[in-house]
């Protein structure tokens, strides 16, 4: 099959050439629009009971799908004078007008809006829109806000955060690919050492970019994909693309140099073997994250989804696209040379060079060096033991956007969970009376009330402190008296009759991790005959989200884990080899693991990598970076033992196969990665820090892996398992298909 690639793309190369500019071309309007159909959050699932409380509360007691949060202070004014509350409610003067809004509690209505120690207070304005779609509104409704003399003001919320990360994603990708295209050229020319070579995974990586986004905007409107995914789109697709292009580029410039520039030849040689590998590299990063689709999140899955595309699309131009150029470019690949600043992927033709030497090297002391390495990824991979597993809230975002201005604001006045509390939801039974409800829903409120992780509680019957030792159905008609005389308690929205909420709000913010231990007390309160029990709110989807993908996680990680130890088992022919080399990948992931708690939950280098810490580890990028970095490094593990497997059916002598397998793909791997640090690593600069956090963790990831793993770990474990290394039972071998394996 890749040799009639091969010859069919030599045969009809401008033909390839001109397909793939006219699906770049039609790409382009698709590609600079990619944005529009993509969505907003994607970190809820339904199947949960933090879901089924917000069934309740929104179908039976009329809450709000979402809700604006518009953040007050004065210079001059303190948020308990009733001047201070008048021009709050002026400024919201307009806001009922707009069709999304359906009801406003000012902190003149609820004073608990308003801080103890007087410095700001807060509007809740609730809207019939889920925050994922109110996010667009966000504009319109900041217009409605009526500027006060004395007080200015924030939005934040949901909505306002979701709005805020779009702007913030947006301005990240540009920044990133200013960033990678310039030093990617920069690495590529030191790489190549030739200006024509190193246009040509440019060229290829770029092309396939823009078909990856076209495809992209289309694919979100046939599903939802969150808007991440054009980070995520960008980062792997150049990476890949111009990935790929070097492999087959270096084994083409190789084979020139073997052949006598026969080009026809080169082009053959070098896609049945470096095109052959980038397939099955190709497929097992495809099945990685693919993985991420089994997730009931739709932030996960369209990752997957977006990521299988990202995949096929950049194999397809090394396969179609790449011989093509290679075909028409001929032996002038070697033009406009930089001299001797350049050339450290141009591929070994054989002998004895410094990678070779390394592997001898490495292979005499084979057991120092397993040991030495190992304690090293292990150290390495420490920190993740204390690793805080959460949800992201507005900390992410930087700090010159609203949404995080007025989330500070908030968390600097009062308790941690105040914007965020439990909602304990008691749904009766049909013959219980109304006195015994009302007592049910006291007895839940006094458990709440006396958790000392619970700062206040409200609820039916929780009125009035004064009247906490009078009985619930007396607290309960004070309120509904106050409520027939015009004072609004808000009773409408803690009972219905059939159904009560509690909020209890807990001292400590939503994702820290005694939270967990709070729900878990709160979840204990038993169901009675009288009335069932459910916790939700938004400090409990938190929780219940990660419980979702931490419960899918080893579903997902073994489907990838066993389909790639099958792939490669077809591939090389060899039992150990796989399980060799999914038990090193594991390693440099848990490595890269370590280094997000170090960095962004314990907050070391914060300062130079500008970002607040987090003091947790966002719930998805784990998984995520397991799925990325599973299929990404075995993309190496792949091109190296292609080579080495080459070597060992020539000569069929273990050390010598690693060696010279070493020599001829060492150079061209690492130069590979130094392409995937630089594209992944310029997402540092992201203000977004669940973008940042990918970046850098599967830039760390690949440096370790190209490094500690492909040049000591693997030459040192193949030492040490010897003619093991290609062992096959005779009774397998007959069952599986033959591969060959050339690169």
């Amino acid at each position: 099959m890749f040799e009639w690639i091969a010859r069919f793309s030599l045969a009809h190369s401008r033909l390839m050439i001109g397909i793939w500019l006219v699906l770049a071309l039609m790409s382009v309007p698709f590609a600079l629009n990619a944005d529009d159909p993509l969505k907003v959050g994607g970190f809820t699932s339904a199947d949960t009971e933090s879901s089924m409380v917000r069934e309740v509360i929104e179908n039976d007691l009329d809450y709000s799908p979402s809700s604006m949060i518009v953040v007050y202070e004065s210079d001059t004014l303190d948020a308990r004078e009733p001047l201070f509350q008048e021009q709050v409610d002026s400024s919201l003067s307009q806001v009922g007008e707009l069709g999304f809004v359906e009801d406003v509690v000012t902190p003149s209505i609820d004073s608990s809006l308003i801080s103890s120690s007087g410095e700001i207070a807060y509007a809740i304005i609730g809207l019939d829109l889920p925050p994922e779609e109110a996010q667009r509104d966000v504009p319109e409704f900041e217009r409605s806000l009526v500027d006060q003399p004395d007080i200015s003001f924030l939005v934040a919320g949901a909505p306002a955060f979701y709005a805020d990360i779009e702007t913030a994603s947006q301005r990240d990708l540009q920044r990133a690919e200013l960033i990678a295209l310039p030093i990617a050229l920069i690495a590529l020319l030191v790489v190549f050492g030739t200006v024509v070579s190193a246009a040509i995974p440019l060229i290829t990586g770029g092309a396939g970019v823009v078909v990856i986004l076209g495809a992209v905007y289309w694919l979100a409107n046939v599903t939802d994909l969150s808007i991440f995914v054009l980070n995520l789109a960008t980062m792997l697709g150049l990476g890949l693309a111009v990935d790929y292009a070097l492999f087959v580029t270096s084994r083409y410039r190789e084979e020139l140099r073997r052949n006598g520039n026969d080009v026809e030849a080169a082009v053959i040689t070098s896609i049945t073997t470096a095109g052959r590998a980038v397939f099955f590299s190709g497929m097992t990063v495809l099945i990685g994250l693919s993985g991420l689709i089994l997730f009931p999140l739709m932030f996960l899955q369209s990752v997957g989804f977006a990521g299988v595309v990202v995949v096929a699309i950049s194999t397809l131009t090394s396969l179609t696209l790449l011989p093509a150029i290679l075909a028409i470019t001929g032996t002038q690949v070697e033009s406009l040379s930089i001299g001797r600043l350049g050339g450290l992927a141009v591929g070994s033709t054989g002998g004895d060079g410094s990678w070779y030497r390394f592997a001898i090297g490495v292979m005499k002391r084979p057991v120092v060096v397993a040991l030495v390495t190992v304690s090293v990824l292990v150290a390495l991979g420490l920190p993740f033991r204390d690793a805080n597993i959460s949800s992201p809230d507005a900390t992410i975002l930087p700090q010159d956007l609203p949404s995080r201005q007025g989330f500070d604001l908030l968390s600097g006045e009062f308790s941690g969970g105040e914007i965020s509390p439990f909602v304990i939801a008691l749904q009766f039974g049909e013959d219980a009376s109304r006195g015994e409800r009302l007592a049910i829903a006291s007895h839940v409120e006094s458990l709440a009330r006396t958790d000392p992780r619970i700062e206040r509680v409200q609820g039916p019957t929780a009125f009035a402190d004064g009247l906490s030792d009078v009985a619930p159905t007396v607290r309960f008609q004070s309120r509904l008296l106050l409520e027939r005389l015009g004072v609004n308690t808000q009773l409408d929205r803690l009972w219905t009759g059939d159904e009560a909420v509690i909020l209890a709000f807990p001292v400590a913010p939503a994702n820290q991790p005694e939270n967990k231990e709070l729900l878990a007390s709160l979840r204990s309160i038993p169901d009675t005959d009288e009335a069932s029990v459910l916790v939700g709110g938004g400090t409990a989807e938190i929780a219940d989200v990660v419980d979702v993908i931490y419960d899918r996680f080893p579903v997902a990680a073994g489907m990838v884990v066993v389909t790639t130890y099958l792939i490669l088992l077809v591939l090389f022919r060899s039992v150990l080899l796989p399980l060799k080399a999914i038990v090193l990948n594991v390693m440099s992931i848990l490595a890269s693991y370590g280094a997000l708690v170090w960095i962004f939950q314990e907050g070391n280098l914060s300062k130079f990598l500008g970002f607040t810490p987090q003091g947790f580890v966002e719930a998805s990028l784990p998984v995520i970076m397991f799925c990325v970095l599973f299929g990404l490094s075995m993309d190496y593990e792949v091109f190296l033992l292609s080579r080495i497997r080459e070597e060992w059916e020539r000569t069929e002598d273990n050390r010598e196969s690693v060696a010279h397998g070493l020599e001829r793909s060492g150079r061209i791997i690492t130069s590979a990665a130094l392409i995937v640090i630089v594209v992944t690593g310029s997402f540092v600069t992201a203000d977004v820090v669940l973008v940042k956090a990918l970046g850098l963790g599967i830039a760390i990831a690949v440096f370790v892996d190209a490094t500690i793993v492909r040049g000591l770990l693997v030459p040192a474990s193949m030492e040490l398992l010897g003619a093991r290394n290609w062992w096959l039972p005779t009774w397998l071998g007959r069952m599986l298909p033959r591969v060959s394996v050339r690169e």
